[in-house]
C-alpha cells in the first residue's frame, strides 16, 4: 500500500507541475488580483496594468523556481506550427550585474516582427510590424527553460493574423447565442456556455534512421514512392494489440511530459494499420483544448526523437494502408455543469435538448461546404474517401431511434418506444423516447454519439482551432435565428414545438445513417442535393462565398479583408505543398530511383555475361527478362519525371492563386501519379540491396 501511495502521489505530483494554473494562481496571488484576473477569464473584462504587474512578477518568481531563464509570447501564426520568440528575464543592475525583470506591460502584450509569417496580401513585406497579446483564458506553462504566454496574434491594423483570434471570437459568440436560448427556457444560474473537445490524436512511429534515409519523408511528411509490403493491414491484428516494447516506453515518456503541462492524456493504444497509435485526451474548453493539442504534437515528436524514432503526422504517410486522423469531439456545455448535448432528466431539459440538436443539425445541413473547407488540405484530399476515413460528402448520423424520433416529430404522430428507459420532452405533442441508444458508425464524417458529436474529417497535423471556430460560428448562427424566433412567441411550446419540426422537416437530407464508404451513398448524396467537394481547390472557393462572408461579418469573427486573406493563404499553402512534392519527386527520380535501376540492370547484364563465358549453352531468359522490363520501366519513369517537371514549371507561371490551385489538382497530381507508378513498379523488380531508401517492409516493421 505504501508503494502504491507513492506512485499515486508521484503522478499527483507531476500533473500540472509545469503550468500557472488556477491552484498556482490562487496560492501566489494577493486575493483582490486572484479575484480580478478571474473576471478576466470567465467574462472578458479588462485587465487591469496594476493587476498585469503583480500577475507578472508571480508569475516570473514560480517560472525562475522552476528553472526558465527566458520568456516568450507562444502565438500560433497562419503556418500551421506555433511560433515563439525567447527573451531572458535578465535586466542591467549597475555595473556588471543584471536582475530578474519580467512587467505587466511585457506579459500582456509584445512586438514579433509580422513580414515572415503568412498574410494573405494583409501586410506588404515592408510593414513589419505585428502584436501578441496575452490571453488569459489559457494557462501560461513552462517548455524547457521557457516560460510560454499563450498569446493571440494581430497586424498593425488590428486583422487577424492567427487562428487563435478568431477562436476566441467564434466561443464568445457562441456563448451569447446559447444564452439567449437558455434563458428562454428559465436557465437563470448559467453565466457562461462553452464548447468543448477532445481530440482523438493518431500518429505514426517509425525509426529514425529510416525516416532519415528517406528525402520524401523528411521533406514532406509524406512517402512518395512506395510498393505495398506483402503484409498491410489486411489481418486486423495490430488494431489494439499488445504494445510493442519500444512504443510503451515512448507511450510513457510521452504521458509524462504532457501531464506535466497540465494536458489530460487519458486514452493510449495501436491503431488499425502497422506502426499506427493513438492518444486520446479528456475534454477540455475548445480553447485550452487547441493549445494543448498543438502542444501534444510538438511533444510527441520531440519525444519520439529521444526514443529513436519520428513521429509522422502527416494526414497519409502511406499509400495503401490507414492515414492519421484527429477525431474531434465537440460538444456544448454551461459553466454550471450541464451538457446542452445531451438529453437530461427533465421534459424542459429534453426540450432543450432538441432544439439545441437541431440547431446543430441545420447548421450542418447550411454550412457542409465550411466545414468540408476546415479540413482541406493537400495531405488530407489523400484521406478523405479513401476507405479508411468519411468521404469528401458532409453528412451526420445519429443513429436508428433518434432519427425515428425527429422523424415522428417531423409527421406530427406517436413515436413507437423500444425501451424502457424513456424521458419527456415536455411539449405535449412531442414524444417520449429512451435514452442513449445510439451505437457509433466509423464512417460518418459527423456522428451524434450520446452527449457529443464526433466530427472525424480532420488529418492528424491539423490545427483543431479551423474546424471547431466553423463549428461555433455556424451553430450560433442557428441559435440566433431561433431566439430571434422564440422571444417574439406569444406562446413558447407551441412556437417551440413548431420550430423544431419545422427545422427537422427543411434538413433532413443531412442525416445518413448507413455506409458511407459506398458508391451508392455517393449517388445518393448526390441526389439529395449534398455537396461533394473532392479536393482541397475545389472547397477552399466555398470560404469566401457571399454566404460565408455574411456569416463571419455578422457575427464579427472575420472582416471581409480577413476573410479573403485567409483564403489566399490556404490556397498558396495547398499550392507550395504540392510543388514541394513534386519537385522532391523529381529529384529522388533523377538522383537516386534511376541510378539504382541502372546499377541493378548492370549488375543483371554482368551476371548473364559471366553465365555465357562459361558455356554458350547456358540460358539467360530470366536475365534477359530482368533487364528488358527494368528498360522498359526507366524509360516510362524518366518520360513521367520529365513531364512532371514540365508541369511544375507551368503552374510557376500562373499568378492567380485560384487558377494556380486547379493547375496543380488537374495537371500536376496526375503528373505525380504517373511517376509513382512507374517507379512502384521498379521497385517491384529490383533487388532490395540495390533499392536506394527503406522500403515499406523497412518502415512499417522496423520498431519493436
Amino acid at each position: 500500500m505504501e508503494e502504491l501511495q507513492k506512485a499515486m502521489d508521484k503522478i499527483s505530483g507531476t500533473f500540472g507541475s509545469m503550468v500557472f494554473n488556477d491552484r498556482v494562481m490562487r496560492e501566489r496571488l494577493p486575493q483582490d488580483t486572484y479575484k480580478a484576473l478571474r473576471r478576466t477569464i470567465e467574462l472578458g473584462k479588462k485587465l487591469d496594468p496594476s493587476v498585469a504587474n503583480v500577475v507578472a512578477n508571480a508569475m516570473k518568481d514560480w517560472a525562475v523556481e522552476k528553472g526558465a531563464t527566458h520568456f516568450t509570447h507562444w502565438f500560433q501564426p497562419m503556418t500551421g506550427v506555433t511560433a515563439e520568440k525567447h527573451d531572458s528575464f535578465i535586466s542591467p543592475d549597475g555595473d556588471s550585474a543584471v536582475i530578474m525583470e519580467f512587467s505587466g506591460k511585457e506579459l500582456v502584450k509584445g512586438e514579433p516582427d509580422a513580414s515572415s509569417f503568412p498574410s494573405g496580401g494583409l501586410r506588404a513585406t515592408f510593414e513589419a510590424r505585428g502584436y501578441t497579446a496575452w490571453d488569459p483564458s489559457s494557462y501560461a506553462f513552462i517548455k524547457g527553460n521557457t516560460l510560454c504566454i499563450p498569446t493571440v496574434f494581430y497586424s498593425y491594423g488590428g486583422e487577424a493574423l492567427d487562428k487563435k483570434t478568431p477562436l476566441l471570437r467564434s466561443m464568445e459568440e457562441l456563448n451569447k447565442q446559447a444564452m439567449r436560448i437558455i434563458r428562454l427556457f428559465g436557465d437563470t444560474e448559467t453565466t457562461r456556455v462553452v464548447t468543448t473537445v477532445g481530440p482523438e490524436q493518431e500518429y505514426f512511429l517509425i525509426d529514425e534512421k529510416m525516416y532519415r534515409a528517406r528525402e520524401d519523408l523528411v521533406l514532406t511528411g509524406r512517402t512518395l514512392f512506395g510498393a505495398m509490403p506483402p503484409k498491410g493491414q489486411e489481418l486486423e491484428d495490430h488494431y489494439f494489440g499488445m504494445i510493442k516494447p519500444r512504443v510503451a516506453e515512448f507511450m510513457a515518456d510521452l504521458n509524462e511530459e504532457l501531464w506535466k503541462l497540465g494536458i489530460f492524456a487519458k486514452t493510449e493504444h495501436n491503431e488499425v494499420a502497422p506502426a499506427q497509435h493513438e492518444m486520446a485526451p479528456v475534454f477540455t474548453n475548445t480553447n485550452m483544448a487547441t493549445d494543448h493539442n498543438q502542444l501534444t504534437m510538438e511533444i510527441m515528436k520531440r519525444v519520439a526523437h529521444k526514443h529513436g524514432m519520428a513521429c509522422l503526422l502527416h494526414e497519409k504517410p502511406f499509400e495503401g494502408i490507414n492515414g492519421s486522423g484527429k477525431h474531434n469531439n465537440w460538444s456544448i456545455s454551461t459553466n454550471t455543469g450541464i451538457n446542452l448535448l445531451e438529453p437530461g432528466d427533465s421534459p424542459r431539459e429534453n426540450a432543450q435538448f432538441l432544439l439545441f440538436l437541431t440547431a446543430v443539425i441545420k447548421a450542418v445541413d447550411e454550412y457542409q461546404d465550411l466545414l468540408r473547407v476546415s479540413v482541406a488540405s493537400a495531405g488530407n484530399d489523400h484521406r478523405l474517401g479513401a476507405n479508411e476515413a468519411p468521404p469528401a460528402i458532409i453528412s451526420m448520423f445519429l443513429g436508428d431511434e433518434l432519427t425515428e424520433i425527429l422523424e415522428a416529430i417531423k409527421q406530427g404522430t406517436a413515436y413507437n418506444q423500444k425501451s424502457a428507459q424513456e424521458m419527456k420532452v415536455g411539449v405535449h405533442i412531442l414524444p417520449r423516447f429512451p435514452k442513449d441508444t445510439t451505437d457509433r458508425n466509423r464512417t460518418s464524417p459527423f456522428a451524434f454519439t450520446g452527449n457529443k458529436f464526433e466530427f472525424r474529417m480532420l488529418g492528424s497535423g491539423l490545427n483543431i482551432a479551423g474546424p471547431n471556430l466553423i463549428l461555433n460560428t455556424i451553430v450560433a448562427e442557428e441559435l440566433s435565428q431561433f431566439a430571434d424566433i422564440l422571444e417574439k412567441a406569444d406562446d413558447f411550446d407551441t412556437a417551440l414545438q413548431e420550430l423544431i419540426r419545422k427545422t427537422i422537416s427543411e434538413h433532413k437530407r443531412i442525416i445518413f445513417n448507413g455506409n458511407n464508404y459506398s458508391e451508392e451513398w455517393v449517388e445518393e448524396a448526390a441526389r439529395r442535393g449534398l455537396s461533394n467537394l473532392r479536393t482541397t481547390a475545389d472547397a477552399l472557393p466555398s470560404f469566401i462565398s457571399e454566404k460565408s462572408i455574411e456569416l463571419f461579418t455578422k457575427h464579427k469573427i472575420f472582416t471581409t479583408v480577413e476573410l479573403h486573406s485567409r483564403y489566399e493563404i490556404l490556397m498558396e499553402l495547398y499550392c507550395k505543398k504540392l510543388r514541394i512534392e513534386g519537385l522532391t519527386m523529381a529529384d529522388m527520380t533523377k538522383r537516386q530511383i534511376l541510378p539504382a535501376i541502372a546499377r541493378y540492370s548492370a549488375a543483371v547484364t554482368k551476371g548473364a555475361l559471366e553465365k555465357k563465358q562459361l558455356s554458350a549453352e547456358i540460358p539467360c531468359d530470366f536475365e534477359v527478362g530482368v533487364v528488358k522490363a527494368l528498360s522498359e520501366c526507366a524509360t516510362q519513369l524518366r518520360a513521367a519525371s520529365y513531364k512532371l517537371e514540365e508541369k511544375l514549371a507551368a503552374a510557376q507561371e500562373i499568378e492567380d492563386t485560384t487558377k494556380q490551385g486547379e493547375f496543380y489538382r488537374d495537371e500536376v497530381l496526375p503528373a505525380m501519379d504517373a511517376v509513382r507508378q512507374a517507379a512502384d513498379h521498379a521497385e517491384t523488380l529490383t533487388d532490395k540491396k540495390y533499392w536506394p531508401f527503406p522500403d515499406y517492409t523497412d518502415l512499417l516493421y522496423s520498431v519493436y
